[in-house]
Formats: structure tokens, sequence, C-alpha cells
């Protein structure tokens, strides 16, 4: 078991495009249905796993572009840790003030190694100024327990 960090930063606006941000269902539309819903798909089949989006569900972060993965760690601490300076790099521009408490950010940081351990994956979010968005997700790999099936983006 190993994990994968990922970070993502942008206007808010572009995460909350969420049909950009979950897996295209798996059976598409049949032959017969509105052309705009047919191409709708074909256009969330071919940019899911390629866009730098946050998916709506963390395990799914596995199918992106491997060139995503900001790090990857054997052990949990590590992974905890990496967490951890995201945390303070960015928490000078979290846009709420309780965001910024760095009780609360180390007590985030001590679940999410816990959560680790366990083989969980780990997903945090924060508003930022401008009205912006940081997503910071670590990834349990080989196999993910959310959903095994999914490969290793680095193997």
């Amino acid at each position: 078991m190993h994990h994968h960090g990922y970070l993502w930063t942008g206007p808010k606006e572009r995460f909350d495009n969420e049909a950009l941000r979950r897996p295209p269902h798996p059976d598409p539309p049949s032959a017969g249905s509105r052309p705009e819903l047919i191409q709708r798909y074909r256009e969330v089949a071919a940019e899911f796993p390629t866009s730098d989006l946050p998916p709506l569900e963390t395990a799914y972060w596995l199918i992106k572009p491997r060139t995503l993965v900001r790090g990857t760690w054997d052990e949990s601490k590590e992974a905890a840790y990496w967490l951890s300076e995201q945390l303070a790099v960015h928490a000078p521009r979290f846009a709420s003030e309780r965001d910024r408490d760095t009780t609360r950010l180390a007590r985030l940081v001590n679940t999410a190694a816990e959560q680790l351990c366990s083989g969980a994956d780990v997903s945090y979010g924060f508003y930022l100024e401008r009205p912006s968005y940081l997503s910071l997700a670590v990834v349990t790999c080989s196999p993910n327990r959310a959903n095994a099936e999914l490969a290793c983006p680095v193997a």
C-alpha cells in the first residue's frame, strides 16, 4: 500500500462544474437519445479522465494523468506531513479565519494520518481569497479501499 498526493487550486466557478468532476455513467445514452445528451456524454467521457479538476469521489484521482500526482509515499505519516506542508503554505490565503486556525489544521493532519494508516483516502477543500478554491487529496493505492478496480497511476 502507498499514497499519492493531489493538489488543485483554481476559480470557484470551475470547481463548481460538477459535470466534469464525475465519471461518465457506465452506460452511454442510447442511439435514439437527444443529440445534445449524446454530445454532452461524449464531452464528459473525453474530458473527465484528462481534466485536472478534483473528482467528486476521491478515488477517481487515480485515473487522472500521472502528471497530477504531487508526491508518492509508502508511509501514511509522510503523506500526512505533505498535507501539513500544503496547509501551511495555503493557510494565509484561506477565506475563513476559522480555517486558518493552526490547532484545527493540526487536528486535520492527525486525523488524515489515522485515516491513511487504515487505508482510507483523505480529501480536504478550502475557499481561498478572490473566490478561489483549494483541493487537497491523498489517495491510498494498491488497492484503493473505495474502488479496488482503479489502477495505480504511476505503476
